[in-house]
């Protein structure tokens, strides 16, 4: 890890993190706080494969729909209108919207192969984004002066990454430049977290494989076609095992840094709680090496 104790990362002037958990955990809350605090650079990984990598696929996608609709289609062929996505840190709607559900078209779902086609460019557009990050910090310190840098990683970080292999190239890359820490939820909020997204079921990438075999077990234990699948139903029914799934993946990323818990997170208020919630876990760490 870049700091080797608690007071190696107090004492550095240059204090990096990458969080990364389930999204709903207080990853992007915390980056907000700490960006909000003035000594801080945000860098959002969903927020830049939303703009950089897939923005002309979403943007292309809204163009598609428009295309449909007579008045909109002729403002559009006379370039008389400019559409685009209006991508936020907080509003990551549009990258949502355009990765979809798999499942009948006419309740809004992909075709399987279009569905699987928008999940790898979702797969190379994170790890592209993952891999930009020290850049980012190089630019953040040299364009804008902050020598503190917290990367904002998207809940499938682990889907895109091999952190049971020590060559793996994106694990290197960010464990050399930050420190990577898990926010862990606990079984009560993994049950609150499959509530909310019962409530209000989105699009999300998964694994290949773990994809292949949730849709076909699906196909089969409902005994539906493609053409006949719920995609609401088909991602509430996915959710909570790709949650399952998740776990030792992201347990595998923690070796490569620290483990805080959700609950601890849940209580930083301020830049200087954070540090001192990093310097316990690094503290907890080295007496349990």
């Amino acid at each position: 890890m870049i700091y080797s104790s608690a007071t190696d990362w107090r004492a550095s002037r240059e204090k990096r993190v990458l969080l990364f958990g389930m999204s709903g955990l207080g990853k992007t809350h915390v980056s907000n706080l700490l960006r909000d605090s003035g000594g801080w650079f945000h860098y959002s990984v969903d927020y830049r494969i939303g703009t950089r990598y897939m923005g002309e696929f979403i943007a292309d996608n809204f163009k598609r729909e428009a295309m449909r609709v007579p008045f909109l289609r002729e403002l559009l062929m006379t370039d008389s209108v400019y559409i685009a996505s209006n991508i936020t840190f907080d509003n990551l709607a549009p990258l949502s919207t355009y990765l979809g559900k798999p499942g009948n078209p006419e309740r809004g779902g992909l075709l399987f192969a279009e569905y699987q086609l928008r999940q790898d460019q979702h797969r190379e557009a994170e790890v592209r984004a993952l891999l930009d990050t020290p850049r980012f910090i190089g630019r953040a310190h040299d364009i804008y002066g902050y020598d503190n840098f917290v990367c904002d990683s998207g809940g499938s970080i682990c889907e895109v990454v091999d952190a049971d292999n020590p060559a793996d190239p994106v694990m290197t890359a960010l464990s050399q430049n930050l420190l990577m820490v898990w926010i862990k939820g606990s079984d009560s909020h993994t049950d609150e977290l499959i509530r909310r997204f019962d409530r209000a079921p989105k699009p999300m990438y998964y694994q290949p494989q773990f994809l292949l075999e949730a849709w076909t077990a699906y196909l089969a234990d409902h005994d539906v076609t493609e053409a006949e699948v719920d995609p609401d139903a088909f991602v509430r029914w996915t959710y909570a095992r790709a949650l399952t799934h998740r776990q030792p993946r992201y347990a595998a990323m923690a070796r490569w840094g620290l483990t805080v818990t959700a609950e601890e997170v849940a209580l930083v208020r301020d830049a200087a709680g954070f540090t001192d919630l990093i310097a316990q876990a690094l503290e907890t760490r080295q007496t349990t090496a």
